[in-house]
């Protein structure tokens, strides 16, 4: 725990610089995967490691200094609550749903010790682009799911149906000129997730040239 109360202290020191890409970091950069859902175990991360998630996903790009963004935090006996409200809203909208599903959502935001709802919340009155607002938001869920691999943690970032659902959305907390932009559950890992096919960088990378008018 040393390391960690030396990181969370010089990330409060305004005057602290990063130090230059190291192999540990571009190792870890280069293993981060999503980690089935039904991998994730407990315990949740302490209060200390939560604080330092925070810390390390705020540190993106954010024009204008907006905040467009703010997360919700669902963990311990508040996930259990908040499935079965969750579960009585589906039934109401969906009264075909067989009994066996009847408690689907609460099992879904159980199987995580942590979620985190990543909030999106552009201000359309900014001079900075929607667009770019939103991106930041999704920067920021980025950023969540790359410290939870640094601090040794396993993500899978999912946008179900809470997530989509308007009424749902409000039950989890989300206000008017508000979309969720994921729900990125975090546990400690108890498989080795495959890594799935990544694209070739020649496929998807181009370089740009002059061109004849």
């Amino acid at each position: 725990m040393a390391h960690e109360h030396a990181t969370a202290d010089l990330l409060r020191d305004p005057a602290f610089v990063p130090p230059p890409a190291v192999e540990p970091m571009i190792a870890r950069l280069a293993a981060r995967r999503s980690a089935p859902l039904r991998s994730l175990g407990g315990p949740a991360p302490t209060a200390e490691e939560r604080e330092l998630l925070f810390r390390l996903a705020l540190r993106i790009p954010d024009h204008g200094r907006l905040t467009p963004w703010r997360f919700i935090v669902i963990e311990g006996e508040d996930r259990r609550e908040l499935g079965a409200r969750l579960d009585a809203l589906y039934a109401r909208q969906n009264p075909e749903v067989p009994a066996a599903k009847a408690d689907m959502w609460t099992l879904y935001l159980e199987r995580a010790p942590l979620t985190v709802v990543v909030v999106s919340r552009p201000d359309p009155a900014a001079k900075v682009p929607e667009w770019n607002q939103v991106l930041s938001a999704g920067a920021a869920g980025m950023a969540l799911t790359v410290a939870a691999s640094a601090l040794g943690f396993a993500s899978q970032w999912l946008l179900k149906w809470p997530g989509r659902d308007p009424q749902a959305a409000a039950l989890v907390g989300v206000e008017a000129g508000e979309k969720v932009a994921g729900f990125i559950h975090i546990g400690r890992p108890t498989i080795d997730s495959p890594d799935r096919p990544r694209p070739e960088a020649a496929r998807v990378v181009t370089r740009w040239r002059p061109t004849e008018s």
